[in-house]
């Protein structure tokens, strides 16, 4: 492998559009008819499911747009680019952007498959999963093979059934699962919680060395600074969500009980990592011995408001130590973090494109990489740009196109 060779990157971080066929095409024929469908009609173009009509955003499928068209409003697939639900159209999207491999999250199920998790009839809902799930791994990735790493969801709503898709996409070659960043908004346990709900799920995870991907918006809220802040503020601000999911995970124990456990934050840019690492190191030192007595502290005065987790071995917990072998930062275009990379740690970090929304930097990624980038010693920028992605999941991409 050439180290040196800095003409591909690796996206972490884009997005599949579903074509119409992925349920339709293979749930059994008793649940065709309520399974996911999508209807074009005199109201326009809309996926059908469990009762509701989900239209397709257009900050979704934007790619090749200047950003004066940018809009919100429905988009049909007629009038998106063939990359957003085509996966060679995709690859080809892809060589000229420079990207040799790239890592895809759902659209119509939401980032970890929400969508099913709300649905009234779970036998469906798991039904549809898995055909999410075999659609990703053998149409969507194996239509170009060595181009995409397959990324898995799983049934949210039942942690053992979980735990047989993990064992089940695994064994079929999946090398990450969909997560939450806060499970706490969509009516599911928190990671704390007393029953260890997930923890038979990440530990699967572990075992199968499936990275667990967290999305920027995963908990199906936008963070708002206050309740009538400007969209564009709220917007700008949404890493906080991100930084929330880094530290609930290094203060929760997991990493001490299950070692082999992975995270990444996709999305959610690096430029605050050192912040609170530094924070937490501080908190840590300063507070963990009322905290590891179980004392509850309430901000406002008294102890009986947020709870400290006894049952966490604080003294266990080394804050640089427990991210550098198990938190992976994502970042489409962050100039801050890069600046900060002794702190952030260049094996901790991987780029995204995010095609085909808004935010995307096709068809000029590689070029904003080489910007960024291009004042590091060659290896680190391999590492940034693909080698620490190939690592992490377990991912050798394809030979590169001889043109591009």
């Amino acid at each position: 492998m050439d180290r040196t060779n800095l003409d591909w990157m690796i996206s972490v971080d884009d997005h599949v559009l579903e074509p119409p066929d992925v349920w339709q095409g293979r749930v059994a024929a008793r649940y065709r008819d309520r399974a996911p469908r999508l209807v074009s009609d005199g109201d326009g173009e809309r996926w059908v499911y469990d009762g509701r009509d989900v239209p397709t955003s257009g900050l979704s499928a934007v790619v090749g747009r200047d950003s004066t068209e940018f809009s919100p409003e429905a988009m049909s697939y007629r009038d998106m680019r063939p990359g957003c639900y085509d996966p060679v159209a995709r690859a080809e999207d892809m060589n000229l952007d420079g990207v040799i491999a790239s890592l895809c999250f759902p659209s119509f199920p939401r980032f970890c498959g929400q969508i099913f998790y709300e649905a009234e009839d779970k036998e469906l809902a798991l039904e549809c999963v898995r055909a999410y799930n075999d659609w990703m791994i053998e149409d969507w990735c194996g239509a170009v093979p060595g181009r995409f790493i397959p990324m898995a969801i799983m049934p949210l709503w039942d942690p053992a059934l979980a735990v047989g898709e993990i064992e089940r996409t695994a064994a079929k070659g999946a090398r990450a699962v969909a997560f939450s960043e806060n499970p706490a908004p969509l009516g599911l346990p928190t990671i704390h919680d007393p029953s260890r709900y997930w923890d038979p799920v990440l530990k699967a995870a572990a075992d199968n060395e499936l990275v667990v991907c967290m999305h920027v918006g995963s908990s199906s809220q936008l963070p708002r600074i206050s309740p009538d802040a400007p969209v564009l503020a709220n917007m700008s601000w949404g890493s906080v969500r991100t930084a929330g999911a880094m530290l609930e995970w290094l203060f929760s124990g997991k990493f001490q009980e299950i070692p082999r456990l992975k995270i990444a934050l996709s999305e959610g840019s690096i430029g605050w990592i050192p912040y609170f690492l530094q924070r937490a190191e501080q908190v840590l030192t300063t507070q963990k011995y009322w905290a590891g007595r179980g004392v509850r502290f309430d901000p406002a005065g008294g102890t009986a408001g947020m709870g400290s987790n006894p049952a966490v071995d604080l003294d266990a917990i080394d804050i640089w130590r427990d991210y550098r072998e198990h938190i992976f930062g994502c970042f489409i275009d962050d100039a801050a973090g890069i600046g900060l990379l002794d702190m952030v740690g260049e094996d901790n970090i991987m780029i995204e494109t995010d095609y085909p929304h808004s935010d995307s930097t096709w068809p000029g990624s590689l070029k904003l990489a080489g910007q960024r980038l291009g004042h590091l010693p060659a290896e680190t920028q391999y590492k940034i740009m693909r080698g620490n992605a190939e690592r992490l999941f377990r991912f050798t991409p394809a030979e590169p196109p001889a043109t591009a």
